[in-house]
């Protein structure tokens, strides 16, 4: 964070504060409100120091025991690991983690909420990425894209630089998870500036013809894959190596952020540490990491390429 400073988004890449196209890589939490105990100055010192993570994705469920039962207690929460992941050079990315209902105007006035909130507070940070709605689904585009207009303008009465990403349809799949294609985003952008598309993968479920589609759409959208697993698309089974290292493969030559679900021991494939770790403390070293946790620790310790020239 130190290098890149603010960041924005230049044609179809995120540009750090010297106009070079960069890419973010790091993990994203569980739900706060199963895995809190996973993240503390411990875990955050080994993904920032060990792991060499640049991102810190804050994944707030809404619903399921999440934002709705308690507003109060998940802001200042998401606020604290914003804090946190500032003082170790990491951007955060906080994310509104709606999936059931897939309508994403079912939160619309909690999103209202939620972001002025926090928009407000972390202003002046220049490490904070908002990410407005997990994975819509069941709804068109024309939906998301309602949304988006509305809540983006909230954000950005309070916080007007900071990078915005939009969920797009078929649990951010850019619509191929119920048969469309990029191209309804496309011909139909959200009206709004400074923004990017989200696109998410599980490595064992969406292959060739989802690696194709982003390959097709990255020429004309900006994107970043704000979740993905190496699993099958239900968070577990077995790590597909193969899959995995073509998606990450695709991203980096692309230059497409990432964030990998997840960075907690939750006990099943997509989990990066072993169940019982957040528990214990030891966070360090990979002797309690999963096969996911244990690949995606290669691929994220490698050096960086933040140009300044």
């Amino acid at each position: 964070m130190a290098i890149n400073g603010q960041l924005y988004v230049c044609g179809v890449n995120l540009c750090n504060q010297y106009h070079q196209p960069i890419q973010l890589r790091g993990m994203s939490t569980h739900g706060l409100q199963w895995f809190n105990n996973c993240y503390n100055d411990a875990s955050l010192n080994v993904l920032a120091d060990e792991w060499r993570a640049d991102l810190f994705r804050i994944a707030m469920y809404v619903q399921e025991g999440g934002y709705e039962t308690n507003p109060p207690w998940f802001t200042n929460r998401v606020n604290e690991l914003v804090d946190e992941a500032e003082e170790r050079g990491l951007y955060a990315m906080i994310d509104f983690h709606t999936l059931t209902p897939g309508d994403p105007m079912y939160n619309l006035d909690r999103a209202k909420t939620f972001f002025a909130a926090v928009a407000s507070r972390n202003a002046d940070k220049k490490n904070v990425i908002y990410e407005i709605a997990n994975e819509p689904n069941g709804v068109g585009w024309g939906t998301i894209k309602s949304y988006a207009e509305q809540v983006i303008p909230v954000i950005r009465a309070n916080d007007p630089d900071a990078v915005i990403i939009v969920g797009t349809r078929g649990w951010s799949s850019l619509g191929v998870s119920e048969g469309a294609n990029a191209d309804e985003v496309i011909n139909n952008p959200v009206n709004a500036s400074n923004i990017m598309y989200a696109f998410h993968f599980y490595a064992a479920s969406h292959q060739d013809l989802y690696r194709a589609e982003v390959q097709r759409a990255a020429a004309a959208l900006p994107l970043f894959v704000t979740e993905f697993g190496t699993v099958d698309y239900t968070g577990d089974g077995g790590v597909d190596v193969g899959s995995t290292n073509a998606w990450i493969n695709l991203l980096d030559q692309l230059k497409i952020g990432y964030a990998n679900w997840t960075y907690s021991d939750a006990n099943e494939g997509s989990g990066a540490f072993n169940p019982g770790t957040c528990n214990s403390g030891d966070f360090s070293g990979t002797s309690n990491l999963t096969a996911s946790g244990n690949l995606l620790r290669s691929r994220i310790s490698t050096p960086d390429n933040f140009p300044t020239s």
